[in-house]
């Protein structure tokens, strides 16, 4: 347990400053806000927590307890950091905080040791302070943060595609008011597959038609000049909702801005043709490109966008994401959850 004197301490504290809390409200006080306390002995390296402190640790509350005892949980990217600030804590001026990583039961959970140095507060040759849980305000800073990388991947995207859209046009237009109405036409497309996924606030949501939903998403990419279809697609009745539209819409405009760019939709002659079944509740969509550049499988770490796709159709839809690479064209195939798609 805590060490006794940090509670007289706190005691005498409180009873010279005409407070009514006594320790047990303290505690009471601690514990709503998830604050376990330790102390820390600069002479013997002897640690001492509460019990709190241990259930937070996954360490038993028995034995002599050290740095070294807790540097066993602490995670191995943030070791060296942390034993690091641990040796310094004594000659920082103020307060100081120290976040990081530990493992327990197997899972990764994120601490706040916080304290005073200079020997601040320091009670014969004992200092104290507290760890805190903020494992749920990381996991939030990560998802903005994946939040903005998402939002910086698709401005870029948007400025790829535009760009593509352009040289496509070009390519498909003998005058300049046929281009400019070609792009027009593409572009408000582009609006209109938005719209479809993203409904303006307080619009009643509704599910859309896989089929539909495929046909809107890739309608810039079709070559309304040529006498052939670029884009085929074959979809039994299946409805997306409003949630997952928005996932698949990210999956495809990421596989269909790559195309734009490297594969078969970066040629005049290239096609794209999308195939959907559905086995036992779960949907297999097969991308498949044909007509473009000679093709290989990409080398080197996955870029943003690839994660971006893998992590969406994992946590989002419970799916996967595979590829192979024949000489004629790229051959993607998503799998899916049936019941997530419909959410």
């Amino acid at each position: 347990m805590i060490s006794v004197q940090f509670f007289l301490l706190l005691a005498t504290s409180i009873a010279m400053t005409g407070l009514v809390w006594d320790v047990n409200k303290l505690r009471i006080a601690t514990d709503a806000a998830g604050i376990a306390l330790w102390s820390w002995n600069v002479d013997t390296d002897r640690l001492e927590m509460d019990e709190r402190g241990h259930v937070l640790w996954g360490v038993p509350n028995t034995g002599v307890i050290t740095f070294e005892v807790l540097s066993a949980c602490i995670h191995p990217e943030d070791l060296d950091r942390v034993r690091a600030a641990f040796a310094a804590t004594r000659d920082v001026l103020g307060g100081y905080e120290t976040d990081f990583r530990i493992l327990c039961d197997g899972k990764v959970r994120w601490i706040s040791a916080r304290g005073r140095g200079d020997d601040q507060g320091i009670v014969g040759r004992i200092m104290y302070g507290v760890f805190i849980d903020v494992t749920e305000r990381k996991k939030a800073e990560e998802a903005r943060e994946m939040l903005a990388g998402e939002m910086n991947h698709r401005v870029k995207n948007i400025f790829a595609i535009t760009s593509a859209l352009t040289t496509i046009s070009a390519r498909s237009t003998t005058t300049k008011d046929e281009m400019v109405k070609d792009v027009r036409q593409r572009i408000m497309a582009l609006s209109r597959a938005h719209d479809m996924v993203r409904p303006d606030f307080g619009q009643q949501k509704k599910a859309a038609q896989l089929g539909d939903l495929l046909g809107t998403l890739l309608a810039p990419y079709a070559n309304a000049h040529s006498e052939t279809e670029r884009v085929h697609i074959s979809t039994p009745k299946l409805l997306v909702g409003e949630k997952s539209a928005t996932t698949l819409a990210l999956v495809v405009h990421e596989l269909a801005t790559n195309s734009v760019k490297y594969g078969a939709l970066s040629t005049a002659n290239g096609t794209l043709d999308i195939k959907c079944s559905v086995t036992d509740g779960e949907v297999t969509v097969v991308w498949s490109e044909n007509g473009g550049p000679l093709v290989f499988k990409p080398s080197g770490q996955s870029g943003f966008g690839t994660k971006l796709v893998v992590s969406s159709l994992s946590d989002q839809l419970g799916g996967t994401i595979s590829a192979s690479w024949p000489p004629a064209g790229a051959v993607i195939t998503l799998k899916m959850s049936e019941a997530r798609l419909g959410a």
